[in-house]
């Protein structure tokens, strides 16, 4: 009952959220839900224990793929979110026949390299992918009414209610994911890889099934983000944008599910309230990089840690 009280409050505070904010912090908060995905969409893929360097890249081909699907061949908009979704788990796949050659830190420099190959295939290509200046004109979000509510998707109020309802289907099933067999397999082949593939586990196709699930879901925030700004281009999927899902995860921890989505909610605070109003925004990298430095030496296990140290007693007592 507590459990379902807290839910059902916490879902109200969501839906009442942007009303109390102006223009700008609600696209701001369109943004955060569509990252929220994506670093959740991380910690899947981490769940094996490997880490890659390439997963905005990923997001970047289901973006692009969304938007040439509607550009190209005029399909609907969200059917060709989901086809950009499944071409960023068919690129994952593709890739994963290379990469999971390797493993740890070398898993780690060939997802980079893997990721800078297929930028540099977006720049030098004008046909279909736009070159440097990328795709302008990407189809919007069709506009809809359900009941008494018309969903205007210029508006960020409207694509922030479409987008978290998105984004809360696809946590629920990583969640749900996570907690099915599945889910502890990824689980085992993280913490005893040689003692699961001596039960019989097929290692090296877990860690594909992982890598091409959250590759998915990476995907589909990417589709996410191209229809809402309406331009992306390669530099929207540099290395830059991936060191701060990188922040995000270690500053939040990965050990707990919500850890993550923590980092990512407490580091946009941060930069978007805190830094662009102090007038500090350039200096986000640099102080992204203290952040995690301090992190990882004061709070090795993230945010959730705190968390954990506040519920537990208190769930040790009940």
């Amino acid at each position: 009952m507590l459990r379902a009280v807290i839910g059902i409050a916490l879902a109200a505070a969501l839906v009442a959220l942007p009303h109390g904010l102006s223009f700008s912090q609600q696209e701001i908060l369109v943004f955060l839900t569509i990252n929220v995905l994506l670093v959740a969409s991380y910690r899947l893929l981490t769940l094996t224990g490997e880490w890659s360097l390439g997963h905005v890249v990923i997001m970047g081909v289901g973006a692009y793929a969304s938007a040439l699907f509607t550009k190209q061949l005029g399909l609907f908009v969200p059917l060709s979110m989901l086809l950009g979704a499944l071409t960023a788990a068919a690129v994952a796949w593709a890739l994963s026949f290379p990469l999971f050659r390797m493993k740890g830190f070398y898993f780690l420099i060939g997802s980079f390299a893997a990721g800078e190959i297929i930028r540099l295939l977006w720049k030098r290509f004008r046909d279909p992918f736009g070159g440097p200046k990328g795709l302008k004109g990407i189809d919007p979000m069709p506009d809809f009414s359900i009941g008494f509510y018309d969903f205007d998707f210029f508006e960020p109020v409207s694509y922030y209610y479409f987008a978290g309802t998105v984004v809360a289907v696809c946590l629920w099933i990583m969640w749900r994911i996570e907690h099915s067999p599945v889910g502890l397999t990824f689980h085992a082949v993280h913490w005893q890889d040689k003692l699961a593939q001596a039960s019989g586990i097929d290692v090296r196709a877990y860690r594909t099934r992982a890598f091409v699930i959250a590759s998915g879901f990476a995907g589909l925030a990417g589709a996410l983000l191209a229809h809402y700004i309406g331009t992306i281009n390669p530099n929207s999927f540099d290395v830059e944008v991936m060191v701060f899902v990188l922040t995000w995860a270690i500053v939040g921890g990965t050990a707990t599910f919500y850890g993550p989505i923590l980092g990512c909610v407490m580091l946009t605070v941060l930069n978007e309230i805190v830094l662009r109003e102090l007038g500090f925004e350039q200096m986000r990298p640099l102080i992204y990089g203290a952040v995690m430095i301090l992190s990882i030496l004061f709070l090795p296990k993230g945010l959730e840690s705190v968390v954990e140290r506040l519920v537990g007693p208190r769930r040790a007592r009940a």
